[in-house]
């Protein structure tokens, strides 16, 4: 048997386009053909399920190894294998998967729809690191003779009699000078432990030693020896696939220690686990998150199917929820030829607001279960809970009954009761009820203390967001203003129509002004004397408000980059009812 082709594609340069554009990460290669040696595997797992094959299955694993002097990279499975004429159909006719037939005959089986292509396009990646690639197979049929296919790069090919003589199927890459880089041992065991540490079939590369019980010396003492052993990659057990009950809080907390061993233990998690209207599986961490939203992004992986496929996932998770870490698994979600981009469609839709609503259960559970220990989180979580309330408008209208304000004295409201509390003091001649808030309770101690003397209370608001989230609050809440406890003096601050006189004649006022104007003699700095209370301050620099906060915001990239270029302009309030400011005048 001997046959030569072309591969039926519809362009010539299939192959340099593979290997420049389809796949951004060379190492993909790996990932691709260990997933299709993995597949093979439980397909013919699934056929002897099924009756359909009777003979020894053996136990099943995936091999990878390499030869630094051929240039080669092998990796073989045990699995179904291949006759020559399915060679041609799955690996000559690209437009073919391997999953199309094999699910069509088997529609009618449990859980058909989770055997994927033996070979699609995937396959290809291949020659993303050879020069030429060949396979050799045996099929499980009866009576199956081995085949080879042996293919340069082009689309030519040549199809013969193979020399295995074991069912299964070896890829063997004859790797190009510019990918030697990939004929070294610690490179491949570091891609290897990247994508299947929690495959489903055992995967083997190499050996290791390891130290066995070699009995007792003359005087009693236990003995060792070193043995070569299989180094098996994927020992570490997937606890997204078990179900809840069986775990341990113990279970999570090791599995969060093997993803993410430098990090603190985690505050507490959420176990993903639905079938329907798609597919999912997964554990969800709430990290100790720190003030450094950035550095905490890009720490939940997805894989499918158990296999690792990328930790970038912004198209999947919502915004704020690019906090959490953990794993997510599934079948549905739709990845692109080289399974590193997603593409956003009804499945992933629905996986986004099915997370959310998840995670939003998640907290609202903790809260009404033991307030007291939530609210002991709340500094942790708080960070986290404000940036979906603003990203995110489904996880608002859930988390506005578990969303805690923090005032001064470190005391907890929901937004319910704290409207309660200060609406009697903090309601304006307008009917607006004024909270009132700081973001350095240190350095704006005598502007809280000028609040408090007058009966106010004042919130903490001293996160990296909370300079948009005031603004969400301003939004969302009726006849609500929020005011910085510094962005005025404390008799404005809550402007209740209520006058006080002025002890300063109308020339005195002019002359106060004009000594504070030279003594000053800065333009961003604008004085004005007014009639407050006796026993604040006599002197009070404050920002507008709306012109400082729309700054902060400017200078967290929050989309007001023409404030954030505008120059720094200050009031500078002069009590003229102080006894200090009379006796600038005496």
């Amino acid at each position: 048997m001997k046959e030569k082709g072309t591969i039926s594609i519809h362009t010539e340069n299939i192959f340099p386009i593979i290997k420049k554009f389809l796949y951004s990460d060379n190492e993909i290669f790996l990932r691709e053909l260990v997933s299709n040696a993995a597949d093979a595997t439980q397909k013919i797992k699934r056929l002897a399920g099924l009756g359909q094959y009777n003979g020894e299955l053996g136990e099943l694993e995936v091999n990878v190894s390499f030869d630094k002097d051929k240039k080669t990279i092998t990796i073989s499975d045990n699995g179904l294998g291949m006759t020559a004429e399915e060679i041609k159909k799955y690996i000559n006719q690209i437009a073919f998967s391997g999953a199309t037939e094999f699910v069509e005959k088997f529609k009618d089986a449990k859980d058909a729809n989770e055997i994927i292509g033996k070979f699609g396009l995937g396959f290809y990646s291949a020659f993303m690191v050879s020069d030429h690639v060949e396979i050799q197979t045996l099929s499980y049929q009866d009576g199956a003779e081995s085949a080879a296919w042996i293919c340069d790069g082009s689309t030519e090919f040549e199809i013969k009699e193979g020399t295995k003589k074991t069912r299964g199927t070896d890829v063997i890459l004859h790797v190009n000078s510019e990918s030697e880089e990939f004929l070294d041992q610690h490179k491949l065991q570091q891609i290897l432990d990247k994508y299947f540490k929690f495959l489903t079939v055992k995967l083997v590369f190499g050996t290791t030693t390891d130290s066995v019980d070699d009995g007792e010396d003359a005087e009693g003492k236990k003995q060792y020896k070193s043995v070569e052993v299989p180094n098996v990659i994927n020992g570490a057990k997937p606890i997204w696939t078990q179900s809840p009950s069986e775990l341990t809080d113990e279970d999570y907390i090791k599995f969060y220690k093997e993803l993410y061993p430098f990090q603190e233990d985690p505050l507490f998690w959420i176990h993903l686990n639905v079938d329907y209207p798609f597919n999912l599986t997964g554990v969800l961490y709430f990290p100790k998150l720190k003030n450094d939203v950035e550095i905490q992004r890009n720490k939940i992986k997805l894989f499918s199917r158990q296999v690792f496929i990328t930790d970038e996932v912004k198209d999947i998770v919502p915004e704020f929820l690019m906090l959490l870490h953990g794993v997510i698994d599934s079948p549905d979600i739709p990845l692109n030829v080289s399974r590193s981009f997603l593409q956003a469609d009804s499945n992933v839709k629905k996986i986004n607001s099915y997370i959310t609503k998840k995670v939003a259960e998640k907290l609202g559970e903790l809260f009404k279960k033991d307030r007291a220990a939530y609210e002991t989180k709340w500094s942790d979580i708080g960070l986290f809970v404000k940036y979906g309330m603003i990203s995110e408008e489904k996880f608002y209208d859930k988390a506005k009954d578990f969303a805690l304000f923090t005032n001064t004295e470190k005391k907890n409201f929901t937004m319910d009761e704290y409207r309660d509390k200060v609406k009697a003091i903090q309601t304006d001649k307008d009917g607006n009820v004024i909270y009132l808030y700081t973001v350095d309770p240190a350095k704006q101690d005598g502007f809280i203390q000028s609040a408090t003397r007058k009966g106010y209370d004042v919130l903490l608001m001293d996160t990296q967001i909370d300079s948009h989230f005031v603004s969400q609050m301003e939004q969302k809440l009726e006849k609500t203003q929020l005011k910085r406890v510094d962005s005025s003096t404390a008799d404005k601050l809550i402007d209740k129509g209520e006058k006080m006189e002025h002890v300063l004649s109308e020339d005195q006022t002019k002359q106060i002004k004009e000594i504070f104007e030279k003594a000053i003699n800065k333009p961003a700095y604008q004085v004005e004397v007014e009639a407050l209370n006796p026993d604040e301050l006599p002197v009070t620099v404050t920002m507008d408000e709306f012109m400082r906060r729309m700054k902060d915001m400017a200078a967290m990239g929050g989309g007001m980059s023409f404030y954030g270029n505008m120059p720094d302009s200050y009031k500078v309030a002069i009590n003229g009812n102080h006894k200090i400011v009379n006796k600038i005048l005496a």
